[in-house]
């Protein structure tokens, strides 16, 4: 994915909650933490099931099936059985619409 891609309006995800889109490369999960828009892969690196359904508070999102915690801001693995990072997409708000571009790492 090369280009921002329309997401969602800002209204219609409040904060303290998440959305799960699919886009044409990739699952994500669109998280608002305190008015601040962040995207990852919906996807747990420890067994690559899904980490939407997971509780999510502050900056952390716990995956639903093992319990592995993961930074919402930068996908970082917090705790086993995850080690490995979640891909973290660019995100920017333009005119009230979030949008996704390319993945962080890539």
């Amino acid at each position: 994915m090369s280009d921002w891609v329309d997401v969602a309006a800002t209204s219609e995800i409040a904060p303290g909650s998440y959305e799960v889109y699919d886009l044409e490369d990739a699952r994500i999960i669109l998280f608002n933490h305190d008015g601040e828009f962040y995207a990852l892969e919906d996807l747990c690196t420890h067994d690559m099931s899904e980490l939407s359904g997971g509780e999510f508070c502050g900056e952390e999102v716990t995956c639903p099936r093992h319990g592995a915690l993961f930074n919402i801001k930068t996908g970082e693995a917090l705790t086993p059985p995850a080690y490995e990072p979640a891909r973290v997409f660019l995100v920017q708000v333009v005119d009230d619409i979030v949008q996704v571009g390319a993945p962080v790492d890539d």
